[in-house]
């Protein structure tokens, strides 16, 4: 089943900044991942795009970013493979790369919920972001956010219910103790971009629940199509690149990003006495073993001589300067003496 195309995803953008952020799925069967994979890195390199790519036999899922004209490229290529003619990105705009490297992944599956016989092409309906706000307003909704505990620590909708996962594979579980078919007769859910909740929707209907809503192109369509004077959104929104939250106006929230736990921080965050940049925060200082934190001070280390020298510590300028090192290091004369 192909995503459903979101209010305000126009075929034809509009003028934009310098770099444009493409952020799509589509449940689709493919065979032959290896191939699905070489084509797409041949095809992100081609057009200069950084960002990640997960495919797996259920479908593809991405978020990308390149140089507005070669973002457009590069969505004409992910037309032509069969069964993605009709893909649909959620596109946003920024002034640099947002991603350091390129990959594409082949995966078990595209957003992991470790519930391997569930039919992502059942979902629930679609709501769109005008409609959203009756929906969740109706005293019979219970309304479900279905990220992670971090995410829904900076933004979530107005009444939401939190349930307190990390991972989404925690998800089945937190449905298994929390609702019940008989007597949530309606349920709402919502999540970044609209992929989770493909997936939670299928499987809230799989569980017997009949009336089963979602977000139709997520919390960045809701952001985008209603206006913050009208919005039941609280807070900002968490997103997975360089930006680390965006708020109502989609631009960047100003948190940055613990590298040891991946938590978002805002800047009082960073005089709190566990904050060591690099290798811990007050969220995860107590979880991290002392072995961990001196892998983390050694990485932070590395990337801070990086810097120094003007180079990348990460991704594909990384790359390119190791691999411009070992050429220099094979083309430098010898040192042995030769016999004569």
């Amino acid at each position: 089943m192909a995503n459903q195309p979101t209010p305000g995803s126009d075929p034809d953008p509009t003028p934009s900044p310098k770099m444009t952020v493409m952020a799509f799925y589509q449940f689709q069967r493919f065979d032959d991942l290896s191939l699905l994979k070489a084509k797409l890195v041949n095809a992100l390199q081609q057009f200069q795009m950084k960002g990640t790519i997960l495919v797996a036999h259920e479908g593809i899922n991405g978020t990308i970013a390149g140089p507005s004209p070669c973002a457009e490229q590069m969505l004409a290529m992910l037309r032509t493979i069969p069964g993605l003619g009709d893909l649909t990105p959620k596109r946003s705009y920024c002034d640099e790369y947002p991603f350091l490297r390129s990959k594409v992944k082949i995966k078990q599956e595209i957003v992991t919920m470790g519930q391997p016989d569930l039919d992502p092409n059942q979902p629930g309906e679609y709501v769109s972001p005008e409609d959203w706000n009756a929906l969740i307003s109706d005293p019979d909704v219970v309304l479900v956010d279905t990220r992670n505990d971090y995410e829904v620590d900076i933004g979530t909708f107005t009444g939401a219910i939190n349930p307190n996962t990390t991972r989404f594979r925690d998800f089945p579980a937190f449905v298994e103790e929390n609702l019940d078919p008989a007597h949530h007769k309606k349920v709402a859910m919502f999540c970044t971009g609209g992929i989770r909740c493909e997936k939670s929707t299928a499987y809230l209907k799989s569980k017997g629940f009949e009336s089963v809503y979602h977000l139709q192109g997520g919390i960045l369509q809701y952001l985008e199509d209603v206006k913050p004077e009208d919005s039941l959104w609280q807070g900002d929104c968490f997103v997975f690149d360089e930006r680390v939250a965006v708020d109502h106006t989609l631009e960047p929230a100003g948190y940055i990003q613990c590298h040891a736990c991946r938590r978002p921080l805002t800047s009082e965050d960073t005089s709190h006495p566990d904050y060591v940049r690099g290798e811990s925060c007050h969220h995860c200082f107590a979880e991290k073993s002392a072995a961990d934190k001196a892998r983390f001070r050694e990485r932070q280390r590395q990337i801070d001589l990086a810097r120094a020298r003007g180079e990348d510590h990460l991704g594909d300028g990384a790359k390119a300067t190791h691999a411009e090192r070992r050429l220099a290091k094979r083309s430098a004369p010898s040192s042995t003496p030769t016999k004569s």
